[in-house]
């Protein structure tokens, strides 16, 4: 009990830390001119912004350029470029918050009791099914992937299954605000 709370702790740490990093990035406007610097290059620049596509903290910024750079360029390259980024993202939050939160969660659920029928629920194929598939729209969706990977932490997912999910959501993600952004550009 006092291993998880204190694994909590630093959770809960990493996470201040990040968003105080993250708000010292946007009011520097660093983040902002690096995306923007590379929109040229369309590859690098879509790889780029796709790094910054996944993170709650970074994913406006991330959008703007994407747009730009889809407007500028290829819609297919930019959505293939960024999502090839995004997952690099994702595979790092993946790491620090799949198992974490869910554990979290489960400790906080309560009893033996309790524990042993949330389990049981989480097994369950249909389960697993709609997980993947709510992971995969809030991945494609500007919403913080931090939150998919959380839900997948209770799936119980292997890396070798992330990965494609991750790529492909993020793609449809990335190629729908390339779409809105020739369209409103035209």
């Amino acid at each position: 009990m006092k291993k998880v709370g204190w694994s909590f702790f630093w959770d809960i740490l990493i996470i201040i830390v990040s968003m105080g990093v993250a708000v010292a990035l946007l009011k520097s406007n660093f983040l902002i001119t690096l995306l923007t610097s590379t929109k040229e290059i369309e590859y690098i620049g879509s790889f780029i912004a796709g790094l910054f596509f996944t993170s709650v903290f970074t994913t406006a910024p991330a959008i703007v350029a994407l747009g730009e750079i889809a407007h500028a360029n290829s819609v297919f390259f930019t959505a293939l470029f960024g999502a090839l980024g995004a997952v690099i993202g994702d595979l790092v939050i993946f790491r620090f918050v799949r198992d974490r939160f869910s554990d979290h969660l489960l400790m906080i659920l309560g009893h033996q009791g309790g524990r042993k029928r949330v389990r049981a629920l989480f097994r369950l194929k249909l389960f697993r099914w709609i997980t993947f598939l709510l992971a995969g729209l809030i991945i494609a969706s500007p919403l913080p992937d931090e939150l998919a990977m959380s839900i997948l932490g209770f799936s119980k997912i292997r890396a070798s299954r992330f990965i494609p999910l991750s790529f492909v959501f993020n793609f449809i993600g990335i190629l729908v605000i390339g779409l809105i952004a020739k369209a409103i550009g035209n």
